[in-house]
């Protein structure tokens, strides 16, 4: 096994900087001199397109341009499995990764760049209260495992959204644009990013988002009416919307795909027309249209367009319909119909931008769903009802697409895709990322969550309240559709570091004892199949291809995607 350093590309996520630079150096290679950028060149090839004032439009704030790198700078982290805590790890493709979605993003990186179909993600709405992310420039691994109590240190929040800081807009921009512009590189040119805000950011969120995915990829927002009742103690208006704001990698290849129709009653069938059923539409519109003619009735009435309205067609496709019998002329003067028929209908409704609570439930609906799952009450604030979702996934995936959700929270997205999969027979995946914060039982609003973990012999976090759902999701959807064949389980994966030990010189002026100690190349207590998965998502492999232990001149072999790969972790091996 090759010795490994700190900075090699095989210890580190994907290298997006350098992945931007190759690209450049493709399309304007006169810009390179000796490995670097000449911007007075690249201005020169770019010619009008580059903007040199200094007063620009677009949204701006203080951090910016470290979220950006942020971004950029790789992962030395790695996703390590735990088959214990899974269902169904054999032979499920679905993920639930346990760590800091900012971390886990840069580290799918090369797996499943282009994959995604649909994200749909709820991020910490910006209400003042605390919302956590261990982003540090120089180690947000070592804040990430100081966070979430797995180092040393006294388990402060970091980077938290404060009471000093209140409501500021910068905290919460500067947590979600790094993520964003990851999440981006997952999506397939086909796909679709799906957010659910509120007032507090939605605003900034379409600025930002316009940067990340261009203005012109804006797809729609949504507004979801997640409450009935009226809250007569609000000072201004009591509001009972949320926003899903949806935007496509790319609008023009997006894969919009028509909600299904719930039914056909309007269409009838009372003549036996032998094209099946019908429903009746005007002959007359009121757009425009150049066509101008008489109609004549069987009774002889002649029939002029009324005034301020227009033939809906022209005088040959009239007649048409009348030669096929497609005409309901009326009685007396009246104006006759044409017959629709369903078979003739689109095939499905295209999605409005309005969510009724009829059409995708509300909060209540959600907070029913959890407490019945759970036998619990209040173990999550303010859940999404999984119809929502559903909604959603029925208007952006088919039944074989793959789906994310980085602040999977109670993980009503895995939920609601098991259910979309268990009513349409569809095979949809999903990648799950939690951040396993720590629950408070001193905290009145967290009481009720650590306590539920503590029944269950699990540790304080919302990570496992996330799985434990997907446990019982899984459960009950199996009791209610027997004949449902479609995986259900999922593996779990949690971030922690390398499983390969770095070069670290503890003391430059003791050399010996620097190579002693470093002699080993995997850290203690990393097991083989931790190797083995950090192996294969730092070479972009699936995390859910099959892997299979075959014996070698005995030595254990790991077969990867049916002989696509061969791992073999054996400490020593002979010469043939």
């Amino acid at each position: 096994m090759k010795k490994l350093v700190a900075g090699d590309p095989e210890t580190c996520s994907a290298d997006v900087v350098a992945e931007n630079l190759a690209k450049l150096n493709t399309l304007f290679p006169e810009a390179f001199t000796e490995g670097k950028i000449d911007f007075a060149v690249l201005k020169q090839l770019l010619g009008g397109a580059v903007d040199d004032d200094d007063e620009k439009y677009g949204l701006n704030w203080h951090g910016k341009r470290r979220a950006r790198q942020l971004a950029l700078t790789p992962s030395t982290g790695t996703l390590r499995p735990c088959p214990e805590d899974s269902v169904d790890w054999d032979t499920t493709r679905n993920l639930m990764i346990e760590g800091d979605n900012l971390e886990v993003l840069k580290l799918l990186q090369k797996s499943y760049a282009g994959k995604v179909k649909l994200i749909y993600t709820d991020p910490p709405y910006n209400t003042g209260n605390d919302f956590v992310y261990p982003d540090d420039y120089c180690d947000n691994m070592r804040n990430y495992l100081e966070l979430t109590g797995q180092t040393d240190g006294d388990n402060r929040k970091l980077s938290s959204n404060t009471e000093a800081s209140g409501r500021f807009h910068t905290a919460w921009l500067n947590m979600m644009s790094p993520r964003l512009k990851l999440a981006k590189n997952l999506l397939n040119q086909r796909g679709a990013i799906c957010i659910s805000l509120d007032d507090a950011e939605i605003v900034n969120f379409r600025q930002m988002a316009d940067e990340i995915f261009g203005e012109e990829n804006f797809l729609s927002t949504i507004i979801w009416e997640k409450v009935h009742t009226r809250k007569n103690s609000a000072k201004t208006f009591s509001v009972s919307h949320d926003y899903v704001v949806v935007y496509a990698k790319d609008k023009e290849k997006w894969d919009r795909i028509l909600l299904p129709r719930e039914g056909s009653s309007a269409y009838k069938n009372p003549d036996n027309d032998p094209k099946g059923p019908w429903k009746l539409d005007p002959v007359t519109a009121h757009n425009p249209y150049s066509a101008d003619y008489k109609i004549v009735k069987p009774n002889g009435m002649v029939l002029s367009r009324p005034g301020g309205r227009y033939w809906a067609f022209s005088e040959e496709t009239w007649k048409a319909k009348v030669a096929a019998k497609e005409v309901v002329w009326g009685k007396d003067d009246s104006y006759p119909m044409i017959k629709r028929y369903l078979r003739e209908a689109q095939e499905g409704l295209v999605p409005v931008t309005l969510f009724s609570r009829k059409f995708a439930d509300d909060t209540a609906t959600a907070k029913k769903e959890v407490d019945e799952l759970f036998g619990a009450q209040a173990l999550f604030d303010y859940p999404k009802p999984t119809l929502l979702i559903r909604r959603l996934i029925e208007i952006t995936t088919r039944p074989t697409d793959l789906v994310m959700d980085f602040f999977a929270g109670s993980g009503t997205t895995g939920h609601s895709i098991l259910v979309q999969n268990a009513k349409d027979s569809g095979n949809r995946r999903y990648i799950l990322v939690q951040l396993p914060e720590q629950l408070d039982p001193t905290n009145k609003e967290q009481r009720a969550a650590a306590e539920f973990c503590n029944t269950l012999g699990k540790p304080w976090n919302i990570a496992e309240l996330t799985k434990e759902r997907l446990r019982r999701a899984a459960k009950k959807i199996r009791e209610d559709n027997p004949l449902f064949t479609g995986a259900l389980g999922f593996r779990v994966f949690k971030l922690d570091t390398s499983n390969i030990r770095t070069w670290e010189s503890s003391d430059r002026n003791d050399l010996e004892e620097t190579l002693l100690e470093n002699i080993d190349h995997l850290k203690p207590n990393r097991s083989e199949q931790d190797v083995l998965y950090e192996v294969l998502l730092k070479l972009g492999f699936d995390l859910c291809a099959p892997a299979e232990a075959r014996t070698v001149a005995g030595k254990s072999v790991h077969s990867v995607g049916a002989g696509a790969l061969f791992v073999c972790l054996a400490e020593k091996i002979a010469r043939a």
